[in-house]
């Protein structure tokens, strides 16, 4: 799909890295996913590839520990610069949540400066198939309440972190989950991270920065458990087709969310299957036009082939 759609996509992100703590080592782990020829192909149809790295190593490692901090960034920097990368994509605050990091207000700036850096070091170097320097998208989550806690990325985390960076993936979805069912990305939901995250529009400091916002978009979707306790989970393009095909069901449209849906019942047990259309992209897609920002598909091999369509 990423060859196929390749003019239709600035930025591919192979799901590929994970920086992990092994005893008093730092090690990245995936070099063995790299494919040579798909990413010379990818770059020379016009896309940037810009694998993703999760940094699971331990935060007190890497953050309190300088000879570990430069250690990691050069890891990283290296092998962008050996595979031929474009830049990464990078994703940690779920992980930085989990261990405490976010709720100690000296941890969290620590955290926040290593972003910094890694993107200073990574823009120190150029690029070999785009002439520009390498990259750094930083993977963020959706604020949910209209208070935000410690463990949301909020707008002075943004402004803090823009001029070392190149973009942010806003995860926009999985709003709904097992325990509780419903829609993936309700538009009011998406409309308050926006907004949140920006401020109102061009008002602010902040205002310019809707450009480098990659709005994230769902290619996949859910089939959730209404009966029997909670249960399902996400589904891909050809589950939904499938279940289409066996139980036609008929399609509804959810006002509140903007989202298409259906309900169909297996073995006395009934479920609800949220899943994208053109419908439901179409009005993600103008919000995000509205904004001036870009969009983050999770992801291009997970839906159906005609999703491109409007992009």
């Amino acid at each position: 799909m990423a060859k196929l759609f390749s003019a239709k996509l600035t930025h591919i992100s192979p799901v590929w890295y994970d920086l992990k703590s092994d005893r008093n080592m730092l090690v990245l782990e995936g070099e063995h996913n790299f494919d040579a020829t798909w990413v010379s192909e990818l770059q020379g149809n016009g896309s940037l590839v810009v694998p993703r790295v999760v940094l699971e190593a331990f935060p007190a490692v890497i953050l309190l520990e300088k000879m570990q901090k430069a250690k990691a960034i050069d890891l990283i920097v290296s092998e962008c610069r050996d595979k031929g990368y474009d830049g990464i994509v990078l994703e940690s605050w779920s992980r930085w949540a989990v261990y405490g990091v976010l709720d100690d207000p000296e941890l969290r700036y620590m955290a926040l400066q290593f972003v910094k850096q890694l993107g200073e070091a990574l823009h120190s170097i150029s690029s070999k198939s785009s002439n520009r320097h390498l990259e750094l998208i930083y993977v963020i989550p959706a604020p949910r309440m209209k208070e935000l806690s410690n463990q949301d990325f909020g707008p002075e985390d943004l402004l803090q972190l823009a001029d070392s960076l190149d973009g942010f993936s806003l995860m926009t979805y999985d709003f709904s989950g097992p325990q509780n069912p419903g829609p993936s990305a309700p538009l009011k939901w998406v409309q308050h991270s926006l907004t949140t995250l920006l401020s109102a529009k061009g008002s602010s400091p902040s205002g310019n920065h809707s450009r480098m916002i990659f709005l994230g978009i769902n290619f996949y979707g859910n089939d959730f458990l209404l009966s029997r306790g909670s249960g399902g989970g996400a589904i891909t393009g050809r589950d939904f087709v499938h279940l289409l095909e066996k139980y036609k069901p008929s399609l509804q449209w959810d006002e509140k969310s903007l989202e298409h849906f259906f309900i169909y019942s297996h073995e006395g047990v009934r479920h609800a299957v949220f899943f994208p259309t053109l419908m439901s992209l179409s009005v993600r897609l103008d919000e995000a036009r509205n904004w001036g920002t870009g969009l983050s598909i999770w992801e291009i091999g997970q839906g159906l082939d005609f999703f491109f369509d409007v992009l």
